[in-house]
C-alpha cells in the first residue's frame, strides 16, 4: 500500500477552499471582543475581521513553509513547534494538521499520527488524502477492515484518486488472502482453498513487497 504521505499535492490545493471558511469563523469569533471595541471606536469590525484573518491565513502559511524546510532536513522536532506555532492561531488549518500528521509519522508517532489524521478525516471528511493515510497505517497495524473503511471514505470523497483505488486493490488481496487462511484452519482437507490461499500469497508479496509501512515523506 502506497501513502499520500508522499504525494500530498492534491490535498494542499483542495485544501485553499476547505480550510478558508474554517479560518475566517474561527478568526472573526476569537476577534469579537475586539470588533466590538473598533465598532465603539467608529472603526469597520467587518474590515478588521478581514485583516485579521488574513492575518491568520499569512501566519498559517509561513508555518507551513518553515515546517516543510525542517521536515526536508530531517529536523522533525524543530518541524512540529513551527506546526504547533501555526496551529495556534489557525487550529483549523487543514494542511497545517496533514503535515502534522506527515511529521509525526515519520518520526515512528504512528498513534499520534492516526490521531491527528482521524481528527483530520472527522473535521474535513471531503479530503480524501487523510483517509488513505489512515488506511495505511490502519492496515500496518493488521487492522484490514478499518483500512478498507477508510478506503472506502477516501474514493467517495474523490471517486478519481487512483491512489486510493490502488491501495484498496491491496487491501481487497490481504482480505483475500485472510479468508483463505480462515478456511484452511476449518478444513485442512480443503486444498483448493490451500491452491488460493498460495496464489494470494504470492499476489501479495509481488504487489506489497514492503508490507504495509506508509510510504516515506519527501
Amino acid at each position: 500500500m502506497r501513502s499520500s504521505i508522499a504525494a500530498s499535492t492534491l490535498l494542499l490545493a483542495a485544501v485553499v477552499a476547505a480550510s478558508a471558511p474554517a479560518a475566517v469563523a474561527q478568526d472573526s469569533a476569537s476577534g469579537t471582543s475586539a470588533a466590538s471595541a473598533a465598532s465603539a471606536a467608529g472603526a469597520n469590525p467587518d474590515a478588521l475581521a478581514a485583516r485579521a484573518a488574513r492575518g491568520a491565513a499569512g501566519a498559517a502559511n509561513a508555518a507551513l513553509e518553515s515546517a516543510r524546510k525542517l521536515f526536508a532536513e530531517h529536523r522533525n522536532d524543530e518541524a512540529l513547534a513551527a506546526i504547533d506555532a501555526g496551529l495556534k492561531s489557525s487550529p483549523n488549518d487543514a494542511r497545517l494538521r496533514f503535515q502534522r500528521g506527515v511529521v509525526l509519522n515519520d518520526s515512528g508517532r504512528s498513534d499520534a499520527a492516526v490521531e491527528t489524521f482521524e481528527g483530520l478525516a472527522q473535521d474535513f471528511p471531503e479530503l480524501p488524502e487523510p483517509h488513505n493515510n489512515l488506511a495505511v497505517l490502519y492496515a500496518a497495524r493488521g487492522d484490514l477492515d478499518r483500512a478498507r473503511a477508510a478506503l472506502d471514505e477516501a474514493v467517495r470523497a474523490l471517486p478519481s484518486y487512483a491512489l486510493a483505488h490502488e491501495n484498496l486493490g491491496d487491501i481487497h488481496l490481504r482480505l483475500a488472502e485472510r479468508a483463505y487462511e480462515r478456511a484452511t484452519r476449518a478444513d485442512s482437507a480443503n486444498h483448493a482453498a490451500r491452491t488460493k490461499l498460495a496464489l494470494a500469497r504470492e499476489l501479495v508479496a509481488k504487489v506489497s513487497p514492503a508490507g504495509t509501512r506508509p510510504a516515506a515523506a519527501r
